[in-house]
């Protein structure tokens, strides 16, 4: 027999394993209800975590007490720190995940969290009655009741596997699938659609040829996601793992246009959209026809296993097709497939029916979060979850929305994109989505959001300490270099001089020298006598350097707080109210924004439909 729960979580993907430790961690009766304890944090897909954008993400996880980051660390295989020759608004971590490891650490983890229940079953239904969730009911007919649900289930809502004109009920990963919980969701009112996502083949190791394939080795520096990661937690970097680079051949090309009417995609087989920003080759090759050639990366996926994925060569091909295919790359000629690729199309929430916080608009007391409201990629899920399960538990306490705005989080910026735009097709985070990325860089996600976290219970007290002894270090840094006097003399002319820079005419501090390129805290040590600890360093070069532009992004960011702060009450009636547009009034009747803010990044609404709204307002 089941006891009441405060929480129960649908799915131990990324997404669920978010949610079930920031609802635990917040002291609440918490169960996950999973498939399988061996499949609890899969990579069906990609064995990487981070990226552009979703690399940030991670960082924000980790300032707000999440697993992700800490996992990503211990059981990388590589670690790059992506487009440094640009500025620090986009620089971004990435790391080689090594899939074995990763799961094993998550199971692990959940296994010793306190006031957590790991439920091993299929959930057959949400159960709503008076349009609430009062909990779930399993399989085998089991009722387990709670204040709050959290649906994170992934690509395993009626999903079907599909290669060639071939379609298969299951799963990732030839695991099972459950038909009936979305037709829970649809009986009660709740919109759902059709998503396509897919994976590449897997290859074994020992049968590619590498001489072919340019070496893609990590950065050589210790590198992290998670603030509590020391320099001997993580792969030392001679011991990490190298990836490789190849490319399509003109053979590649031509196999895949003979065999198009073969793909699962072109033969009329999909029925779900597929993602725009990770399409499969084939789709890749109609859509940029111009392209002599496409970048694919050779990345292993364990040090348990003898398999290399070949990213970016996702398809829904026959197996005999993809056979020629991955024959035909350089290096694989007679290369040994260990796993065919495939599509898996599958049933997911329309977002716009999910309020800022995450709960359901139709149904009170259920939060969804993950793939199933209508995004890919495992940082994304993971982030939804944390921000699911922490409202979950604020719910039951009745206490207000942990809400973050477009300025504070790139998952802030997912979270309004979703319920105010909501999507058609797989999300996916980048940094030309927020508005404001050089606010929310890699190097302040703890800055920005650690005190909030701290603020609900998320953080733990130890964890909040350090950070705080941290901003005190860069604050003392800070006047230290302010009022570090440089003089004038060969010495320093000549340090300028290498780095491009007229002799000084007069004396000046550190700190203003830091604002120049190329100038760093390091480098001014031996005429200051004042060096610090990298992460010190970094913050004064980028807050010094880069003051204006981040003085500018938060001026407009106070614009964009002052039109959140002017609330829409959920009772309006817009079909009824003057000068509205048509399009404006079916949109705002059909979201029902919760500020002004936000009703004005909904698509379609005009200006004047703002300045009507803010006459309603006052």
């Amino acid at each position: 027999m089941y006891k009441m729960y405060d929480v129960i979580v649908i799915g131990a993907g990324h997404a669920g394993i978010e949610a079930c430790l920031a609802s635990s961690r917040m002291n609440k009766k918490t169960a996950i209800v999973t498939l399988s304890k061996d499949m609890i944090g899969s990579m069906p897909c990609n064995p990487s975590v981070g990226g552009p954008a979703k690399g940030i993400v991670v960082r924000e996880i980790d300032a707000l007490g999440g697993m992700m980051p800490i996992a990503a660390d211990k059981t990388a295989l590589q670690f790059k720190m992506l487009n440094t020759t640009k500025g620090p608004g986009v620089w971004s971590l990435r790391v080689q995940s090594d899939k074995i490891a990763y799961k094993r650490f998550m199971k692990e983890a959940l296994e010793k969290q306190d006031h957590l229940d790991i439920i091993e079953a299929a959930c057959k239904s949400v159960v709503i009655k008076d349009g609430k969730a009062i909990g779930v009911e399993l399989e085998d007919g089991t009722f387990i009741e709670s204040k709050t649900v959290v649906l994170t289930a992934g690509t395993y809502m009626t999903s079907n596997v599909l290669r060639g004109h071939t379609s298969t009920v299951s799963g990732p990963e030839e695991q099972r699938t459950v038909n009936t919980l979305s037709k829970s969701l649809r009986d009660a009112g709740i919109r759902t659609f059709r998503l396509k996502t897919g994976t590449p083949a897997r290859v074994k190791m020992d049968t590619i040829d590498f001489s072919k394939a340019e070496p893609q080795p990590g950065t050589n520096q210790f590198l992290r996601f998670s603030e509590t990661t020391n320099p001997e937690d993580v792969l030392p970097f001679e011991k990490q793992e190298i990836c490789h680079l190849i490319y399509t051949q003109p053979k590649t090309h031509e196999i895949i246009h003979t065999h198009l009417h073969d793909s699962a995609m072109y033969s009329g087989l999909v029925k779900g959209v597929g993602p725009r920003y990770c399409p499969s080759i084939e789709d890749k090759l109609v859509r940029f026809a111009d392209k002599e050639r496409h970048q694919l990366f050779l990345e292993p996926e364990s040090k348990e296993l003898d398999t290399i994925y070949i990213q970016g060569f996702s398809t829904s091909m026959p197996i005999d097709v993809q056979e020629e295919m991955v024959h035909s790359l350089p290096g694989l000629e007679h290369c040994v497939i260990e796993k065919y690729a495939y599509a898996i199309e599958y049933d997911a929430i329309d977002p716009l029916q999910m309020k800022p916080n995450m709960e359901s608009k139709i149904v009170e007391n259920l939060f969804t979060a993950g793939q199933v409201n209508g995004t890919s990629g495992y940082e994304e899920a993971a982030g939804q979850g944390l921000m699911a399960g922490a409202n979950a538990a604020l719910k039951v306490d009745g206490k207000e929305p942990f809400v973050l705005r477009r300025d504070e989080a790139y998952i802030g910026v997912m979270l309004d994109d979703l319920c105010t735009k909501g999507t058609k097709e797989p999300y996916r985070l980048l940094t030309s989505r927020a508005e404001y990325r050089l606010l929310l860089r890699h190097d302040n996600a703890d800055q920005r959001l650690l005190e909030k976290g701290y603020e609900i219970g998320l953080v733990s007290q130890e964890r909040y300490d350090a950070f705080k002894n941290k901003m005190e270090a860069i604050e003392v840094a800070r006047e230290e270099l302010s009022n570090a006097h440089i003089k004038p003399n060969s010495d320093v002319d000549e340090y300028l001089k290498s780095l491009g820079f007229e002799p000084l005419a007069h004396g000046c501090s550190a700190l203003d020298l830091i604002k120049r390129p190329k100038i760093t805290v390091k480098g001014l040590a031996k005429y200051t006598g004042l060096d610090y600890e990298d992460q010190i360093n970094e913050q004064i070069e980028i807050q010094t350097k880069y003051a204006g532009y981040i003085a500018k992004a938060k001026r407009d960011a106070k614009h964009l707080q002052q039109m959140e702060k002017m609330k829409l009450a959920h009772d309006l009636d817009y079909e009824n109210m003057d000068n509205l547009s048509l399009e404006a009034r079916q949109k705002l009747t059909e979201i029902r924004p919760l500020t002004l803010g936000q009703a004005s990044r909904i698509s379609g609404i005009n200006p004047s439909d703002i300045a009507i709204l803010a006459m309603r307002v006052k």
